[in-house]
């Protein structure tokens, strides 16, 4: 990585950690601030997402273990709350590089396109909807709401991307760097129990 790069993906890691943007936005505002050239090349989000976790190790290592912990536990909890709509879990709570400002995504993989908003509804949950793109380019629904976090003692978002069930077979390739680009429950059990370094006991349904 040249030197402006590693500059900008420093900055970038910076913007994620302490301000919670997106890797994309995170790039674009470390690039005005370290007042380079608008079409400078950036770097890609496995060089960014190196940068965070050096990022977090320097400068968070008491406190983002802790964080990410508290939001894969409330992952966890709604997983199991949206059980027969297949949920995985995606993004920073499930690669490990979340800290309390990151929200939670988790990904339905749907028999019907209206089942997860119907879920929502009969469990008097409200939500706001917008969309994100798919896997292939389309546009898919994506269904927010606020939740309490007793651990964080704070609300966390958290946001459903509403997929087909057909989707879930090429979801579950792994990344350019070999690894699982989401996990099940069962997944998210594994990971906590390895952290806590005891045996995952299921969550039951509400």
């Amino acid at each position: 990585m040249n030197t402006d790069m590693a500059d900008i993906a420093a900055a970038a890691a910076r913007l994620v950690v302490e301000d919670g943007l997106d890797y994309g936005a995170a790039k674009r505002q470390a690039v005005h601030v370290l007042g380079l050239p608008s079409r400078t090349r950036l770097p890609d989000n496995d060089q960014i997402e190196a940068a965070v976790r050096e990022h977090i190790a320097i400068f968070c290592a008491d406190t983002q273990p802790v964080e990410l912990r508290a939001l894969r536990n409330l992952a966890l909890l709604w997983m199991a709350r949206l059980r027969p709509l297949r949920p995985y879990l995606s993004g920073a709570v499930w690669h490990g590089t979340a800290t309390r400002l990151n929200d939670v995504f988790l990904q339905l993989f749907c028999d019907d396109a209206k089942s997860a908003e119907l879920w929502l509804i009969n469990h008097g949950q409200r939500y706001d909807v917008g969309s994100t793109k798919g896997f292939k380019g389309e546009q898919v629904d994506v269904l927010s709401f606020s939740t309490p976090c007793p651990e964080l003692g704070e609300d966390i978002g958290i946001h459903l991307v509403v997929y087909d069930l057909d989707d879930l077979k090429g979801a579950l390739r792994p990344d350019a760097q070999g690894r699982k680009p989401r996990g099940d429950e069962a997944a998210v059990q594994r990971l906590l129990a390895a952290d806590a370094g005891a045996s995952p006991e299921p969550i039951p349904h509400d």
